[in-house]
């Protein structure tokens, strides 16, 4: 709710599978969604990725999931123009940015990254290339009860 004015014409995708509950910071797991869409709505404000169809509308899929480890994925993908090698292996990193000067602290995913590993035993993972979009997983692990 927060972000509706900020995604204009960007369409959402929401595709959920049935959960489990899983313990986690509420508040901190809302912050990395917040700090995810964000960068996936302002990287589509810079174009839709070149192997897409130019008609394509820019669009946010949010995905949830289990897999066989007994962890629940959420995955934020975007159309956008994507990343280069160089820049996925600083995206983590305190204080970088793409961002220009002014536009941004590039603390958001070195933040995100924190809570996902260090408060919830998990992993944030980016799958991105240019002209193919971006991929955040967010995977945290939960027991059956």
């Amino acid at each position: 709710m927060i972000l509706v004015q900020k995604l204009g014409s960007i369409q959402v995708i929401k595709d959920y599978a049935q959960l489990p509950q899983v313990s986690c910071y509420a508040c901190e797991i809302n912050q990395v969604f917040l700090h995810l869409i964000t960068n996936a709505i302002d990287a589509l404000s810079t174009g839709i990725g070149e192997l897409f169809e130019s008609n394509q509308a820019p669009t946010i899929r949010i995905t949830t999931e289990i897999d066989t480890t007994n962890t629940v994925v959420i995955s934020i993908a975007d159309n956008g123009v994507g990343m280069t090698d160089d820049i996925k292996q600083k995206i983590f990193d305190p204080f970088f940015t793409t961002k220009p000067v002014g536009q941004g602290t590039g603390m958001g995913l070195s933040i995100s990254h924190q809570i996902i590993t260090e408060k919830h035993k998990g992993s944030l993972e980016c799958k991105s290339s240019p002209g193919e979009g971006t991929t955040f997983m967010i995977k945290i692990p939960f027991t059956i009860s």
